[in-house]
């Protein structure tokens, strides 16, 4: 067993990324708090600040002091108030549109961050004083110190001001009952921007901190102080010291973990895992219910029974569509690669909206299932040697398990918090089991080979084009019949109202763990034939920034089950080759603002359809349990259908919430 002097080394290390981890999930825990919206950009944020300094200081010269002030005081506070006016904006929207508001803008700051200043990492020196000093038979920087002391110090001072400040006291308060603060003659708005004020120059803070420490990178420091998530869920979300002394404890693990892992390069990317295990693992053994979000206020907006009947011109689309496909080989020339892998990602984008649109879950570890997907292909066709069809099966087979896996926690939890467990899940794919032989191995490449199916030859692109969209067309049937059936009904009707379900003794649990079932098997089959596609593929193809994406661009592309995959994979495929050459630079800026934008739009028009969709009042406005809004109309269009009253299914839904309130 390593002596202790052996390990303290490893200990001041840990405590100084800790600090930073701590200091980030402060100020992340004040905002949410206070505004209901956890900020999935929040990282961003601490990057734009990072970035904001070395532009300064050593671009431009200014002296660090003035530097950082310009940065923290500045820069993050004027983000943090453009971000509340957003979560204000959202406050009423169903959870997982505010975590896809927060995942654009998160992906519109880093993108604009690499477009401006490149993907290639830049080194900042150390501006903090050098030097060390001797501890404990240890040389610690003074840079070390004053980091931990700093983190230390700000979250004692919040802590205290949250007590015994009458700012504090109602930021506290806001979070209780706005309305109740309001006629104190406090404004809640203003504590909220308050609050955001604060949180979003902790996230600047620690971005300058940390980034002489891991070098200057959008997207690495972005993800680095996303591992303040794991903080978060320690503290509950709630509490401040927790959460500092959670980021200390994450940060003392994960260094400790590098000299354990020293001797075994499989489990290189454990300790970087360190904080997503933590976020997984304490959303998941948490008492069921702590975790669960709240129901939106404002969940208006849905399908009517008095629509127009469009089907007629679905249905005319739809061949059209097919029968451009069918001569596109013919008409688009070199770029039928481009549309064969356009129609790869049919399947993943049918995954994405059928858990999204159709179940109103959320999945960020998309590309984890595509990644397991395409690596068994791989040793089933070329190590194995199995026939392309059985290979593809059980490339789509073997991520049904992960897909299960991952409805444990869709149980037991509910929006920001489903989506915080699968992004830690796909991290944590991505850094330990991607490395590992089962896997992309140390090589990082995996060899795919194309059907080999006789009667068609899938050597050329044209044979393979074929095969692809056979499969595109097969998967959308097979979805669309899904959606029309019983679960698809069961799926709409726990999107609108889980307790109407409860209420009539159906099994929402079984329903969750059917549709991420059928979600992974989708995943894995995009993966198998992406594969196949390139003929050989490695990790980067399937990072976790390429969930987030994939997840933004079908915002972008409506919420029609069918169309908007088909629309979201011509516009990540398609869009950019036929845009100026330079797209590809600031996709991932476009794809993240363009989705906030439709969020947005998406959100003002559910609240205008349910304004105009709100009936008057009647005689029965004085009951003790009022009738229920039209949020529930899906859901007891289903039941109606079933031969159960809609009367009674909505008066039981309204006696199971206040039943849940009194307890």
């Amino acid at each position: 067993m390593p002596a202790v002097k052996d390990l303290l080394p490893f200990i001041v290390v840990g405590v100084t990324s800790g600090s930073v981890y701590g200091l980030a999930g402060v100020g992340l825990v004040l905002t949410y708090k206070t505004s209901g919206v956890f900020n999935f950009a929040h990282g961003a944020v601490a990057a734009a600040a990072a970035y904001g300094f070395y532009d300064l200081h050593i671009t431009h010269g200014v002296p660090w002091p003035l530097a950082a002030i310009l940065c923290v005081g500045v820069l993050s506070p004027l983000l943090g108030l453009a971000i509340e006016r957003l979560a204000r904006y959202l406050a009423d929207a169903r959870p997982v549109y505010t975590i896809l508001a927060t995942v654009g803008l998160m992906l519109a700051i880093q993108g604009f961050l690499s477009w401006k200043y490149g993907a290639t990492t830049r080194n900042i020196p150390q501006f903090l004083p050098t030097g060390s000093v001797r501890l404990g038979g240890v040389d610690v920087a003074y840079s070390q110190i004053i980091t931990v002391a700093i983190g230390a110090i700000a979250s004692a001072a919040l802590y205290v001001f949250f007590s015994t400040r009458r700012l504090g006291i109602a930021m506290r308060s806001v979070v209780d009952d706005a309305g109740l603060l309001s006629l104190s003659g406090t404004n809640p708005t203003r504590v909220r921007s308050a609050a955001w004020i604060i949180g979003t120059a902790f996230a600047g803070l620690s971005g300058i901190l940390i980034a002489p420490t891991i070098g200057l990178d959008a997207v690495l420091i972005t993800l680095l102080v996303v591992q303040a998530f794991g903080a978060t869920a320690i503290g509950g979300f709630s509490s401040l010291p927790l959460t500092y002394i959670g980021g200390l404890a994450i940060g003392v693990t994960a260094a400790l973990a590098t000299k354990f892992v020293a001797t075994r390069p499989a489990l290189g990317g454990l300790p970087a895992s360190i904080p997503f295990i933590v976020l997984f693992l304490s959303l998941l053994l948490r008492p069921k219910g702590l975790f669960t979000a709240a129901v939106a206020k404002a969940k208006v907006g849905g399908r009517t029974d008095d629509r127009p009947d469009r089907r007629p011109l679905v249905i005319g689309a739809g061949v059209l569509t097919l029968g451009f496909l069918l001569v596109a080989p013919g008409v688009v020339g070199a770029r039928l690669p481009l549309y064969s892998t356009a129609l790869v990602f049919v399947p993943m984008f049918l995954s994405l909206a059928l858990l999204v649109w159709t179940s109103g879950q959320i999945s960020l570890c998309q590309a984890a299932f595509a990644a397991v997907g395409a690596t068994t292909f791989s040793h089933l066709a070329h190590g194995v040697g199995l026939p392309f069809p059985v290979a593809l099966l059980g490339g789509g087979l073997a991520v049904v398990p992960l897909g299960a896996l991952l409805a444990v926690p869709a149980i037991r939890l509910s929006g920001v918090y489903l989506a915080l467990a699968t992004f830690g899940f796909g991290v944590l794919m991505e850094r330990v089991a991607y490395p590992t032989g089962a896997m992309f191995g140390r090589t990082g490449l995996r060899v795919a080979p194309r059907p080999d199916l006789g009667f068609l030859s899938t050597a050329s692109d044209k044979g393979f084009y074929y095969v692809v969209l056979g499969l595109a067309v097969v998967a959308c049937v097979a979805v669309a019949l899904v959606a029309r059936s019983r679960l698809g009904r069961l799926l709409r009707a726990m999107s609108d109202s889980p307790v109407c379900l409860l209420t009539h003794g159906l099994n929402v649990n079984a329903t969750r763990v059917l549709v991420f079932c059928i979600s992974s098997f989708l995943a894995g089959i995009t993966g198998a034939l992406f594969a196949a596609q390139l003929g050989n593929v490695a990790p980067a193809a399937f990072g976790i920034l390429q969930s987030l994406l994939w997840l933004s661009v079908l915002v972008l592309s409506g919420t029609a089950l069918i169309r908007s995959s088909i629309v979201a994979a011509a516009v990540l495929v398609l869009l950019p080759a036929y845009a100026p050459e330079r797209f590809v630079e600031y996709q991932s800026m476009l794809f993240g603002a363009a989705a906030l934008t439709v969020t947005m739009f998406a959100v003002g028009g559910h609240r205008l359809t349910g304004l105009l969709a709100r009936r008057p009042s009647d005689d029965t406005a004085d009951m003790a349990v009022e009738p229920a809004p039209r949020r529930h109309v899906p859901a007891l269009a289903a039941f109606d259908r079933a031969g159960t009253s809609p009367v009674t299914a909505r008066y039981a839904d309204q006696l199971a919430l206040t039943a849940q309130e009194i307890a």
